[in-house]
C-alpha cells in the first residue's frame, strides 16, 4: 500500500438537524436551528479538528440545502473529493429533529431519512476510487443499517480497504429504529473480522453479540475471535439530561492491557448529541498520531466531555484545547478559571 493522503476516511450519511430555538418543545416549535451532522462525519470533523486529514464519502442533493452540507463538511477541515451531487428531481438531504431535555424530561430525535439522497448512494460510481488512499476507513452500524442493499455495499467497501491493507475502524452505534437485532447480529459476524479498531458499548455488546461476564472479558472476546486489535468502550453515567459523568475503557490486544482514568464528572451538558463520536474521533486520534491505547483514553474521553458542552453535532475544538483539558484533569487540582 503506497503512502496515503488522508489519515482517515469516513463513509456514512449526512443529516440535517433542526433544534427548536431556545431549547423549546418540538410540539410548540415555531422555530428551528439548523445544523449538519452524521455520525462518520462528527468523528472526521474532530479528527480534522485535531489536525489530522479526512475525507467523507458521501452523497447530498445538488440543491443549496446540498450546498450548505458542503459548506459546513469544508469548514470544519474535511475534504469533499469523495461528495458527490445528485442532481435528480427526488434528490434530498436526510433529516431528523432533536429536542433538548430537561430533567425529568428526557431529550428526543424523531428521524425523516427515508429515501434519502445517501440511501440511493453507488459506491461502484466513486472515482477515483477511495481505496489505497487513506490509513483508515470509518463506518457505523446507523450506515449499515440502512438497508439491504446499503449493507452489501458498504461491507464490499470495507472488504476491498481491508485487503488493500487499511485499517477498518468500526463503531456498532446500534439504532433500533433502523434495524432489527436479528438483522444487525448477523452482519457484525461478516464486519468485525475485518475490524482493527471496534467501538462498542457494553449495552449493545450484550445486547447483540450477547457477551456476558465483566466488561473486561467481554472486550477481551472480541480480540480472541475476530481479531480486533483494539477494543473501545464508553461509560456515561446521566444524572440529569444537563449533567453528565464520563468515562472508557480501552482494551489493547496486542499488550493485552486495560487503558482507563478518573472519569470526567458532572459534566455541564449543552448538547449530548455526537459526544460518543467525539470520543470516537479523540480514540482514533491517540491511535493514529499519539502513543496508542492510553493516549486514545485521553484524548477520547477530553473531546466528548468538550463536546457535551458545544451546540451541534460536530465537536469545534483544536489540539491546544484539548491538551489543556487533559492537562488539566489530570493534575487533579484546581485548574484557571478563564483561558485568556
Amino acid at each position: 500500500m503506497n503512502t496515503p493522503e488522508f489519515d482517515m476516511m469516513g463513509f456514512g450519511e449526512v443529516l440535517l438537524r433542526l433544534t427548536p430555538s431556545g431549547r423549546g418543545r418540538i410540539l410548540g416549535a415555531e422555530h428551528f436551528e439548523r445544523e449538519i451532522g452524521g455520525a462518520e462525519l462528527n468523528v472526521a470533523a474532530g479528527l480534522a479538528m485535531l489536525g489530522l486529514r479526512t475525507a467523507m464519502i458521501t452523497s447530498l442533493p445538488d440543491s443549496p440545502i446540498g450546498q450548505f452540507a458542503r459548506n459546513r463538511i469544508r469548514f470544519t477541515g474535511v475534504s469533499d473529493d469523495w461528495v458527490y451531487f445528485d442532481q435528480s428531481a427526488e434528490a434530498r438531504l436526510g433529516l431528523y429533529f432533536y429536542e433538548h431535555g430537561e430533567s425529568p424530561r428526557k431529550p428526543m430525535v424523531i428521524y425523516d431519512r427515508k429515501g434519502s439522497t445517501f440511501s440511493k448512494f453507488l459506491i461502484k460510481n466513486l472515482d477515483p476510487s477511495p481505496i489505497g488512499r487513506a490509513r483508515l476507513l470509518h463506518l457505523t452500524g446507523i450506515t449499515l443499517g440502512l438497508g439491504t442493499e446499503m449493507r452489501a455495499q458498504a461491507l464490499h467497501l470495507v472488504r476491498a480497504f481491508h485487503e488493500a491493507g487499511g485499517i477498518v475502524s468500526f463503531d456498532v452505534n446500534y439504532r433500533a429504529a433502523l434495524w432489527s437485532e436479528s438483522d444487525a447480529r448477523e452482519c457484525l459476524k461478516e464486519i468485525l473480522p475485518l475490524t482493527n479498531f471496534l467501538f462498542v458499548s457494553e449495552e449493545t455488546a450484550r445486547r447483540l453479540p450477547e457477551r456476558t461476564g465483566d466488561l473486561q472479558s467481554i472486550q477481551q472476546s472480541f480480540a480472541k475471535e475476530f481479531g480486533c486489535k483494539v477494543v473501545a468502550t464508553t461509560r456515561r453515567t446521566v444524572e440529569s439530561p444537563t449533567r453528565h459523568s464520563w468515562d472508557s475503557l480501552v482494551y489493547d490486544a496486542k499488550t493485552d492491557q486495560f487503558h482507563s482514568e478518573e472519569p470526567y464528572r458532572s459534566i455541564e451538558v449543552v448538547d449530548r448529541i455526537g459526544s460518543g463520536d467525539a470520543f470516537v474521533a479523540g480514540a482514533l486520534y491517540g491511535l493514529l498520531a499519539g502513543n496508542g491505547a492510553a493516549d486514545a483514553v485521553s484524548y477520547g474521553n477530553a473531546l466528548a466531555a468538550i463536546k457535551c458542552t458545544l451546540h451541534g453535532d460536530m465537536v469545534l475544538s483544536n489540539r491546544r484545547e484539548i491538551l489543556s483539558v487533559i492537562r488539566q484533569h489530570q493534575a487533579f487540582g484546581q485548574g484557571d478559571e478563564m483561558s485568556r
